[in-house]
């Protein structure tokens, strides 16, 4: 340690001190103009595109037009002229700081000492005066800041302006020839989404639909055959109607004795021109051809095929080639944007929250859309639900029989209780979440 100290006592000796002259003080005022205007530049970077909506919205709310909006309206063209700007000035600070040193301190018998003041410390105090400070001020009072600034900036735009354009063209040709396609898995996607602000709620509703739209099958959404208005072809034209006034739908699918014989799709706006008909009018003239999909097509396909076709409604089919149910555009929409009514859509109450833990539903519920009400992860059923679609199909899955009023079922941390069933099915359920479970 002592020959260290040494060392840098025989170099320090080496150095000759000049008496400062008139250009080191002229020198030492354009530095600090220097420094200023450096800090300026990287606080403005800042400033300007750390600003929030919040603060967007203030802007525009002013009488007086703000020359930070009208910067800050070609963010390329800001970006490009203070990073022009602030590199200029750095460069000009290395340069004069050199000769400011040099004009008092002779290294030239110690250039090792030299070569360290003008590097560490002249970085040293360029860093911490020309960025640091001024971007934690910036961060700080980003308004403020840019507000402060903006006529001083509007006019560096200006004046660089053929500078900056030629070389964002410069930037857009390299960028384009040496981009490369970046993906991006779903996963990360979904994992993006959820880092999300809890504020903006149905903004990330749809973003996280769109994220599972691609992975959804239809069997997932679809309306079960049980809870399907359809008519048979030898319905008679007056009980036809009827059904279609009580039922408010706009297209009936048709059958042929069984709902496993789909004979067509029947368009209520068909009728209209023969609504006076008598009875004896052969409306099954007017079915349209039906268009049926498999259980296991996604519903991303499906909806390229409606737009391709023409088409609202599909017949969903099993591997054995019976009818499961039907699909619909609005089914799948909903899947995105959530729940869609219309001007002839009766509430249909499929669960009540009775609070935070304790729901009670329809058994028909889909499973993806109880995953959504209660909050839990759209895949936390996969590994018990087999080939169950419904809360109802989920129970059946675990217990192999239809089970009996206030019977119990575990699944992960929910507790399921037997509400409602008839001879055929579960009808209704109560459900009680343990957040503290997983089993």
């Amino acid at each position: 340690m002592e020959s260290f100290s040494s060392f840098l006592n025989e170099i320090a000796q080496g150095v000759i001190v000049k008496t400062p002259s008139l250009e080191f003080y002229l020198g030492l005022l354009v530095l600090i103009i220097l420094l200023f205007l450096s800090a300026l530049f990287s606080g403005s970077e800042v400033a300007y595109f750390s600003l929030t909506p919040k603060d967007f919205k203030e802007l525009e709310s002013r009488k007086k037009q703000s020359k930070t909006l009208k910067n800050i309206s070609h963010p390329e063209l800001l970006l490009a002229t203070l990073l022009v700007a602030n590199n200029l000035v750095n460069v000009a600070i290395v340069i004069l700081s050199t000769f400011i040193t040099l004009s008092v301190l002779d290294f030239s018998q110690a250039p090792l000492l030299g070569f360290l003041f003008q590097t560490v410390i002249i970085t040293f105090i360029l860093l911490l005066f020309g960025e640091i400070l001024p971007k934690i001020l910036a961060s700080n009072r980003s308004l403020q800041f840019a507000e402060r600034f903006a006529p001083f900036i509007g006019l560096l735009i200006s004046m660089f302006k053929p500078i900056t354009k030629l070389l964002i063209k410069s930037s857009v040709v390299i960028s384009r020839r040496m981009a490369t396609p970046q993906k991006i898995s779903m996963d990360e996607l979904g994992d993006a989404i959820e880092l999300t602000s809890d504020g903006l709620a149905e903004e990330r509703q749809i973003l996280e639909g769109i994220v599972s739209f691609t992975s959804t099958m239809v069997s997932e959404i679809m309306k079960p055959r049980l809870d399907v208005v359809a008519l048979d072809y030898n319905t008679s034209y007056s009980r036809f109607k009827e059904v279609v006034i009580e039922s408010g739908y706009s297209r009936i699918p048709i059958f042929n004795e069984s709902f496993d014989d789909i004979k067509g799709i029947l368009y209520v706006k068909d009728l209209i021109p023969h609504v006076d008909k008598s009875d004896d009018f052969s409306w099954q003239t007017l079915i349209r051809p039906p268009y049926f999909v498999p259980e296991s097509k996604r519903i991303n396909d499906l909806l390229t095929e409606f737009q391709q076709k023409h088409i609202h409604l599909a017949i969903v089919v099993d591997e054995y080639g019976g009818t499961s149910g039907i699909v619909t555009l609005e089914d799948i929409l909903e899947e995105i944007v959530g729940e869609i009514a219309d001007e002839s859509d009766e509430e249909e109450r499929l669960y009540t929250k009775v609070d935070d833990n304790n729901y009670i539903f329809e058994a028909k519920v889909m499973l993806n859309d109880f995953c959504k009400i209660v909050g839990c992860d759209d895949d936390i059923f996969d590994d018990i639900r087999g080939e169950a679609e419904t809360i109802a199909g989920l129970i059946l899955e675990n217990t192999g029989q239809i089970p009996k009023v206030n019977s119990v079922v575990k699944c992960k941390q929910f507790t399921f209780t037997i509400d409602a069933v008839d001879n055929r099915r579960i009808k209704r359920v109560k459900v009680n979440i343990s957040p503290n479970e997983n089993n």
